[in-house]
């Protein structure tokens, strides 16, 4: 199927219907995160031209994410580049199948097919140290701790910088990582990865396969979890890559 829709936007090209690049970017955050992660890569989006929209997630529930994501989709005058980081690409393989979206981009992302237990499917590679920081609440949330967050979430940042991101921190409902999707956007959309090397929070294993089965752009970082601050550069120049 993507390679028709490849081939598609291939015969638009060269009959002069596709000639324009795409100017709306939507931004997706990922668990123990907030909108404002992306700031750097919207700062050099923008420079670019670039109409940026930076979704805030409640992190509760599938559901909600997706939703807040369609919201932000629906704003969009035109085609649209959807990101995601972490969490979130299992959030933009949801909503991405909406018709204004014109590629996908993946940030040491989740890319769950249709219906999988990614979770099963996590299992099989080696486990990330982040998780061993997990704080869970009476309520039902879950943060990761103080420790964890500097150390394996953003490794390569400086540490001073990487407090202020976990003081505030998105968290998120227990349940969210148990839910599966209903449809894989990465399988009908043109889709780009960037695969954080040094990551702590993903197995870059896993990255490395996920990026492989969709059959993605790919670029290799030597970087944390959080690649879209410790190389902004890379990740706004993946994403302009994929708005040509």
């Amino acid at each position: 199927m993507k390679k028709l829709i490849f081939a598609g936007a291939l015969s638009a090209l060269l009959s002069g219907g596709a000639t324009a690049a795409v100017n709306n970017i939507v931004l997706v955050h990922g668990a123990y995160a907030d909108g404002s992660c992306w700031n750097d890569v919207i700062a050099r989006l923008q420079k670019a031209g670039k109409h940026v929209t930076s979704v805030q997630n409640p992190l509760t529930s599938l559901a909600d994410d997706a939703d807040a994501t369609r919201r932000a989709l629906a704003q969009q005058d035109g085609p649209v580049i959807l990101v995601g980081h972490s969490w979130a690409g299992t959030v933009i393989s949801e909503a991405g199948t909406d018709a204004k979206v014109a590629a996908l981009v993946y940030v040491a992302a989740r890319a769950p097919d249709a219906g999988e237990d990614y979770a099963a499917l996590a299992a099989t590679f080696p486990a990330a140290p982040a998780s061993k920081g997990l704080i869970k609440t009476p309520d039902g949330f879950a943060q990761l701790s103080e420790e964890a967050f500097v150390r394996d979430f953003a490794g390569d940042l400086e540490p001073a910088r990487a407090r202020v991101l976990y003081a505030g921190q998105g968290r998120i409902s227990q349940t969210l990582f148990a839910s599966r999707t209903t449809a894989a956007a990465w399988k009908v959309k043109p889709t780009y990865y960037a695969v954080s090397a040094n990551d702590r929070t993903t197995s870059p294993e896993l990255e490395r396969f996920l990026a492989r089965r969709m059959g993605a752009k790919t670029i290799e970082l030597q970087s944390s979890h959080l690649s879209m601050i410790s190389h902004a550069d890379e990740i706004a120049n993946l994403i302009l890559d994929a708005a040509k």
